[in-house]
């Protein structure tokens, strides 16, 4: 073979000296950068969707435990007009002799219910006669002056009110003492 038939271009991609051949040390460098850069981006993406599913374990256990806790929520609070009859009943027969075996079934029939509301968490809010207001758990039917009550105290119960493990079911139904108003006698005679 003759010199000519040489390829000149092999020789210049062989040569020290040429910037345009890559350096296998350089290469392998850029390769490890690049590699490590997609690992810690891989890393982060696998750190936030733990994250992620960690929250979504999280959410969905107090979802579940509020189902459990609430779900009966609409049932229970269709029986409080219920007990509210029962206790009507036993109330409305009083000492009558002629009532007693009513009576009876009727409070039997009561403490049933009470405790079945009882297993299921629901409690009374039967708020006493000069407890404060308090607009969380007691609604005001209706203010009623009041000297015997300090102002913005309960005067009377209308109708008691249920809570369910911690939430209001059904408001207490008040009424709520104002201070009585003073009249100024007429000084112009």
């Amino acid at each position: 073979m003759s010199k000519e038939s040489q390829n000149p271009a092999s020789e210049e991609q062989a040569s020290p000296e040429n910037p345009a051949t890559p350096d296998p040390v350089e290469a392998l460098k850029a390769a490890l950068a690049t590699a490590e850069a997609q690992a810690a981006q891989n890393r982060d993406g696998y750190l936030r969707s733990a994250a992620e599913l960690e929250n979504l374990r999280k959410r969905t256990q107090r979802d579940l435990e509020n189902a459990h806790k609430f779900g009966q929520e609409r049932l229970l609070a269709d029986l409080l007009p219920v007990k509210d009859s029962l206790e009507m009943a036993l109330a409305s027969l009083g000492d009558k002799p002629e009532a007693a075996a009513l009576r009876t079934g009727v409070d039997m029939t009561l403490r049933l219910l009470v405790t079945a509301l009882e297993r299921q968490g629901v409690t009374e809010i039967d708020p006493a006669r000069g407890e404060a207001f308090n607009h969380e758990w007691h609604e005001a039917m209706a203010a009623q002056e009041s000297a015997e009550v300090p102002d913005h105290a309960v005067l009377t119960t209308v109708q008691k009110g249920y809570q369910l493990n911690g939430r209001l079911l059904r408001p207490a139904r008040v009424l709520v003492a104002k201070a009585p108003t003073v009249l100024l006698g007429d000084d112009t005679a």
